[in-house]
């Protein structure tokens, strides 16, 4: 479809042929036998149909598009369709008069101007010309635009697939540990370890279905958390526990999927499992000014050596953000004393935002 036939684009289209159907009742009212108003009318009537036919210039511009053809391509091409569309535009202009005007006034028009035809022919051939220049502009501005689209639709796939492919590495991260655990408890405690392999049934059923999804409600994200918690906690007993400091009207909000899962699994990992009479991970949040803050707070002993990690929960939430929120989400540790904070910020979204 012709990019210039909806009614905003086209009626601008129309509006700069104004000044020459002006120009054109002018000369025909000062210069002929016409009143202002025959003059006025033929005019109109003459140019909106050429301004209808040099709509046809986008034709062969499509056909011919700059740079991919010969120049003696190109100028054939416009030139035949120029001196072929002003012959048109002559000869229909003499029909549309001879159907305005009086049999008198049509001869005495006719009889004036025909000195001129060569020169009014000339002119449609340079207005032919002009509305090709003005088509390549058209194009080049439709080409752009899509390109655009283009780019943007590329960058949102690349990210899409960026945030499948780290949310892919959550789940085997966190099975793995689960079945280190439950092999470490088979040796010892059989019942214990029957029981860690119910909850891991369950906390995978219920990863399965959220992790399909792009975001997840907050509150979905904390059942998850006390699901995995319940998981550890066969492993540590009374050496772990859970505090939670959530402001309700935090639930609502979206969230990626198991986004936080990493970081309670490394607070138990890294912070409660290194304490022998064990410890405690907070996990608080806050919807204020539309932002959502998270805090992931567990005990750990500053002194204790490093254990071999490539740090990659963190990583991987650090990754996650970024993809999703890019620069409007944050994540910030803070490893001072005897506990180890980290606490994220990103845009408080809900499921009723459009």
């Amino acid at each position: 479809m012709h990019p210039l036939l909806t009614r905003n684009r086209l009626g601008l289209y129309l509006l700069a042929w104004v000044p020459l159907t002006a120009t054109s009742a002018y000369v025909l009212a000062t210069r002929g036998t016409l009143g202002w108003l025959p003059a006025t009318v033929l005019a109109v009537a003459v140019f909106l149909f050429y301004a209808f036919l040099c709509l046809s210039a986008w034709y062969p511009c499509r056909a011919t598009p700059l740079g991919r053809v010969s120049f003696l391509r190109l100028l054939l091409t416009h030139l035949s369709a120029a001196v072929l569309i002003s012959f048109v535009w002559t000869q229909a202009g003499a029909a549309l008069a001879y159907a305005i005007l009086s049999p008198e006034k049509f001869e005495a028009i006719r009889t004036q101007f025909r000195p001129q035809l060569n020169s009014i022919f000339t002119i449609g051939v340079l207005l032919y010309l002009l509305s090709v220049a003005f088509h390549y502009v058209l194009i080049a501005m439709e080409d752009s635009r899509h390109a655009e689209a283009q780019a943007v639709e590329a960058r949102v796939l690349a990210r899409d697939a960026e945030l499948k492919a780290l949310k892919a590495q959550v789940n085997p991260h966190f099975l793995f540990n689960s079945l280190n655990s439950i092999s470490a408890l088979t040796s010892i405690d059989p019942a214990r370890a029957r029981d860690m392999c119910v909850l891991l049934g369950d906390f995978l059923r219920l990863t399965l279905g959220l992790g399909e999804k792009t975001s997840v409600r907050f509150s979905e994200e904390l059942d998850l958390l006390q699901k995995y918690m319940a998981i550890e906690k066969v492993r540590f007993g009374t050496r772990l526990t859970m505090l939670e400091e959530i402001q309700e009207e935090s639930k609502p909000c979206l969230l990626p999927p198991l986004l936080l899962q990493p970081l309670v699994e490394n607070a138990v990992k890294h912070g409660i499992a290194s304490l022998p009479e064990g410890g405690q991970v907070r996990v608080a949040a806050q919807r204020q000014n539309g932002r959502l803050a998270i805090l992931v707070e567990n005990s750990w002993d500053p002194d204790s050596p490093p254990r071999r990690s490539g740090g990659r929960g963190l990583k991987n939430v650090q990754l996650r953000l970024e993809a999703r929120y890019g620069k409007d989400a944050s994540l910030h540790i803070n490893n001072e004393g005897d506990l180890f904070q980290v606490s994220l910020s990103l845009p408080a979204e809900t499921e009723e935002q459009p």
